[in-house]
């Protein structure tokens, strides 16, 4: 813990990624430094490393919030197309190209999908990122992973049945093993999940839910663990499983180890430096630089078509292959399962020297092209409250038809109740908004409306945002079509914060062209999105309070 906590500490005075201080602090003190500690201790800490990569996968898991994610389906499920079919064939081309060897490229292939979990997250709160591209980011690592593990199952259980048929079992029970390792590990974490969500359903107290989610890790691990099940996997579902079955108590899921986050990652990564082996790299050889340069090509290859086909923001066009790199944890559960199974015995010596040798590259390089690209896109620091902090991809439409005004704004009620999960009568809201307009037009001029309702039953002012790149033909201060609906509801104590989002929309939006045009014409959620939280937008759209 010293040693990570040190080296995580120096890397930030360097300007560097902490993790790659962190691995490197493990190296030092590991087999390949100091050898300050026996074999036999470091695998005692494996408990570490598993609760560790638990608590990751739980994070990871919480971003796939099936309400956050509904602007972004498309770009996701284009990215798993591509991950699961270009990334592996291009690997499969090159170690197949070096080696000749067919069961030995279709293993690398498989395992070529996976990203570091642990990495990516622990960059993204160095950076305090928070945008399209993180969403899209942090959504890739979760199901990329669960498809590598599938795709790999698939491979070994094949490449096993061809290199030595006489210890292979039947299709029907290769395809059972799979279906129990995939089934299996996602039913023990739904199952944690739903047994949390059921024993805290009355419980509002922050210590508890989050001691609540403590236990529920260790034990959803301890589980997998004993069952021969994915960790990963198992976490992942009980993230994923917390996120859509309690939105409102954040206490429950990734939220509840900010406090110890830190420190759980600097064992993870501190440990992940220490089993490391230099020794391995010389034989890897050729075979390892030529899997690691197809890898990233591979990566940047299929980020770039799939985010293309999407039509995602120019950002993410360019950066997610970069962010998607590091390879860690998962790749390394991979090639031990290799070395544990005897009908891959022919190749398992191999493999582990070129895996290793893999891991290590793309995991301290990786950490250090994933930082560049959190930099780069321009979402560091975004994750601080905002004026308009309120409005996300999820909460905007870019495809706004209505032919009167009221039939626009009953369509943003739909919207703000669905993507914000409200429990109201969605009547006795619309109601309280088409009220206050009949009192007073909230057509604002310059192709904006802001129309506002209050409602006691949330904590925090709430909006939605449609876009109509022709306009709407509403009577209009200045004759100017409607281009930008933004819907406000707002308990009565935040009516000061709803004027000063008023003004300073109208402000904005009035007298910047640019922004304006930036908005008016955007082409989806995510670009009308980056429109409000662009470093242009910084003079409406401030942040509150000191960084």
């Amino acid at each position: 813990m010293v040693a990570g906590v040190a080296g995580g500490a120096l890397a930030d005075r360097l300007r560097v990624p902490h993790v790659a201080g962190q691995i490197l602090a493990g190296v030092l003190i590991g087999h390949a430094g100091l050898d300050l500690f026996s074999a036999e201790t470091v695998d005692g800490l494996a408990v570490v490393t598993e609760f560790a990569l638990g608590v990751i996968a739980v994070s990871i898991g919480d971003h796939l919030n099936i309400r956050r994610m509904r602007n972004a389906g498309r770009r996701v499920f284009l990215l798993l197309l591509t991950e699961a079919t270009l990334t592996p064939l291009v690997v499969f081309g090159v170690v197949y190209a070096v080696r000749g060897e067919l069961w030995l490229s279709t293993l690398f292939a498989a395992m070529a999908i996976s990203t570091a979990p642990a990495t990516v997250i622990a960059l993204i709160k160095q950076r305090r990122a928070r945008g399209v591209f993180v969403k899209t980011l942090s959504a890739a690592v979760a199901l990329n992973n669960i498809t590598c593990v599938a795709l790999f199952e698939v491979a070994r259980l094949l490449a096993g049945a061809a290199l030595a048929p006489e210890l292979t079992t039947s299709l029907g029970e290769v395809l059972g093993q799979l279906a129990r390792q995939l089934g299996g590990a996602t039913l023990v974490g739904a199952c944690g999940g739903l047994l949390l969500i059921l024993v805290t359903r009355h419980e509002v107290g922050t210590d508890r839910l989050v001691a609540a989610t403590f236990v529920t890790v260790i034990i959803v691990a301890g589980v997998a663990l004993q069952l021969g099940l994915s960790v990963l996997l198992s976490c992942l579902a009980l993230g994923f499983t917390l996120a859509n079955g309690t939105p409102g108590k954040d206490e429950l899921g990734g939220a509840a180890f900010e406090n110890v986050e830190v420190a759980v990652l600097a064992a993870f990564f501190t440990l992940a430096g220490m089993h490391l082996e230099f020794s391995l790299v010389i034989p890897a050889g050729v075979t390892a630089l030529a899997l690691v340069g197809g890898r990233v090509v591979a990566k940047l290859a299929s980020a770039g078509a799939a985010m293309q086909l999407a039509g995602a923001t120019r950002a993410v066009r360019r950066l997610l292959g970069v962010a998607l790199v590091p390879q860690a944890g998962v790749a390394v559960g991979l090639i031990l399962l290799v070395q544990r199974d005897p009908a891959l015995a022919s190749i398992a010596e191999v493999f582990l020297a070129v895996g290793l040798t893999t891991v290590m590259i793309n995991e301290i390089g990786g950490s250090f092209l994933t930082d560049l690209a959190l930099r780069r896109s321009g979402e560091a620091g975004r994750a601080r409250p905002r004026l308009i902090d309120f409005l996300h991809e999820e909460n905007i439409t870019s495809e706004l038809q209505a032919a009167t005004k009221e039939e626009a704004i009953a369509q943003l009620v739909d919207l703000l109740i669905d993507s914000h999960h409200l429990k109201v009568d969605r009547d006795s809201l619309l109601q309280t908004v088409l009220e206050r307009e009949a009192q007073a037009s909230t057509c604002l001029g310059a192709g904006l409306a802001v129309p506002h309702g209050t409602l006691d039953d949330v904590p925090n002012m709430l909006g939605a945002m449609g876009i109509n790149r022709e306009g709407l033909a509403f009577e209009t201060p200045d004759d100017a079509p409607v281009h930008c609906i933004i819907l406000l509801v707002t308990p009565t104590a935040e009516r000061d914060r709803h004027l000063e989002v008023l003004a300073s929309l109208a402000r904005a939006i009035g007298q910047d062209e640019a922004v304006r045009e930036a908005l008016y014409h955007a082409r989806s959620p995510a670009h009308a999105y980056e429109a409000l939280n662009a470093e242009r937008a910084d003079t409406f759209n401030y942040y509150l309070g000191d960084v």
